[in-house]
């Protein structure tokens, strides 16, 4: 199986946390892995962050195609997953799957190549950018309901549904801005576009856990 071309990845996300004040970019990952769980060895981060530069790469070569057979049993398992791209420090793209659509492997060389590309925030990657892009993936572990009081921060990306809303932010931002386990929920139900109350009357919160690596650590 190859992959598709550019802007033809359904169900993608842009990065949830992605402005600061004044419109500045902020990062959506921290290079610091508060809270990220150790499930793949060095080799298999490795292989999954050298599939993410291949995927950006080819698309900028032209051909398009990259290989999806999977080399890995554990890199079939579905997954939901964010690549971050990052420029000499700054943002460059945060893109993916919040739910486990794909295997693994896939929903990385897809969300790489969306975050360089189809990130509307941000112009398409260049030949010249390409060699200097540092690379942040979260692989996300599958949603589970959890009550409010469960919350872990640190530890815990939250995901709110209410009447068709939905909002998420991934276990990185709490840790990076310094907010308690109340101003977590508020500020996910507010990427909701929902109350900051909405998670005390009634919305859906479901957690899950990430495991994030890169070229940055």
């Amino acid at each position: 199986m190859s992959l598709p071309p550019p802007n033809s990845f359904p169900g993608l996300l842009t990065a949830p946390e992605v402005r600061a004040e004044g419109g500045k970019s902020v990062s959506c990952t921290t290079s610091s892995q508060n809270g990220s769980t150790q499930e793949f060895s060095q080799q298999e981060r490795a292989q999954l962050l050298r599939l993410a530069h291949d995927s950006i790469s080819s698309a900028l070569e032209k051909s398009g195609e990259i290989s999806l057979d999977v080399p890995n049993p554990r890199f079939a398992e579905p997954r939901g997953a964010f690549t971050s791209l990052y420029l000499r420090g700054e943002l460059r793209g945060c893109v993916g799957y919040v739910d486990p659509r794909y295997p693994v492997y896939r929903a990385v060389a897809e969300t790489a190549r969306a975050a360089a590309f189809d990130d509307n925030r941000f112009p398409p990657v260049t030949k010249e950018e390409a060699p200097h892009l540092a690379i942040e993936l979260s692989i996300l572990s599958r949603p589970q309901p959890i009550l409010a009081g469960e919350v872990e921060v640190g530890r815990h990306g939250l995901l709110v549904n209410w009447h068709g809303h939905r909002g998420l932010l991934l276990p990185q931002v709490p840790v990076e801005h310094g907010w308690d386990r109340a101003t977590f929920l508020e500020q996910t139900c507010r990427k909701a576009g929902l109350p900051a109350d909405a998670w005390q009357h009634g919305a859906i919160i479901e957690a899950f856990t990430a495991e994030v690596f890169g070229d940055k650590t």
